[in-house]
């Protein structure tokens, strides 16, 4: 069943062609929302916008983005914001992952885990930024992880890739504290997709399905900061931060 969006709010998403991008697209089409999808992969751009349009009769545009091409991140939102007029929630959601100990890893992949998460993030939050002064209202979000408080054996690169976001949308809550615009931090803990899948170990693994639809709760709600879903990670993550450094040296 969808349900509608009243107010029929716009929400431009990057990294939208798979994952929990695609499903919060999916999430947010079931209930009314319009669309303004980006990824780096168009035909599965195509696909997604062709179901939601089928399934839900949503109001989709779609664009070929890739976040580490920064100039064209500001571009993507400017059309967006042409065709709907109003944007009402940017969802910086674009990432990738690569499991491997520091030195093995490929330099080149820790510089594109960088690029695309950090920098790319970034750049999808200063483009909101102006676009929601000037308009005078908005909603951040930002998808970071439980990965970011604390660093683990193999995965440092991704690790420090989320605790930088993180720590660079607290840094913009604060600077936004007196204007009209939220900001959202999400962490979400192993959500059954394509980036751990390949995981050894994904302890409290949820379906997207489920992933989604609490993402987008949460999102709606116009949280502050959420592990993603709540509980256990609220408590998990702050166990890590006890834990000694021989314990974690044990872990894969």
């Amino acid at each position: 069943m969808t349900m509608q969006n009243t107010k029929a709010e716009t929400v431009f998403i990057t990294g939208a062609s798979s994952g929990l991008g695609q499903q919060m697209a999916i999430e947010f089409a079931r209930r009314g929302y319009r669309l303004a999808l980006t990824a780096r992969r168009l035909e599965n751009l195509e696909q997604l916008k062709a179901k939601l349009e089928a399934e839900y009769q949503a109001a989709v545009i779609i664009r070929a983005l890739d976040v580490t091409e920064f100039d064209n991140v500001k571009a993507a939102l400017d059309e967006a914001k042409q065709h709907f007029g109003d944007i009402d929630k940017v969802i910086a959601n674009a990432g990738i992952g690569y499991s491997q100990r520091i030195g093995k890893l490929s330099f080149d992949k820790v510089k594109a885990t960088i690029d695309t998460n950090v920098l790319g993030c970034m750049a999808t939050i200063d483009a909101a930024v102006g676009l929601f002064k000037a308009q005078g209202f908005g909603h951040i979000v930002a998808v970071s992880s439980v990965a970011g408080y604390r660093g683990l054996p193999g995965g440092g690169a991704y690790g420090a890739s989320k605790a930088a976001v993180s720590h660079y949308v607290e840094a913009l809550r604060a600077e936004l504290y007196f204007k009209p615009i939220d900001v959202t931090l999400l962490c979400p803990g192993y959500i059954d997709t394509p980036i751990n899948q390949a995981a050894r170990s994904r302890p409290f693994c949820i379906p997207v399905e489920k992933g989604g639809r609490l993402l987008v709760d949460l999102i709606e709600r116009k949280v502050k900061r959420s592990t993603v879903p709540r509980w256990p990670w609220a408590l998990v993550v702050r166990l890590l931060a006890w834990l000694p450094v021989a314990l974690i040296a044990r872990m894969a």
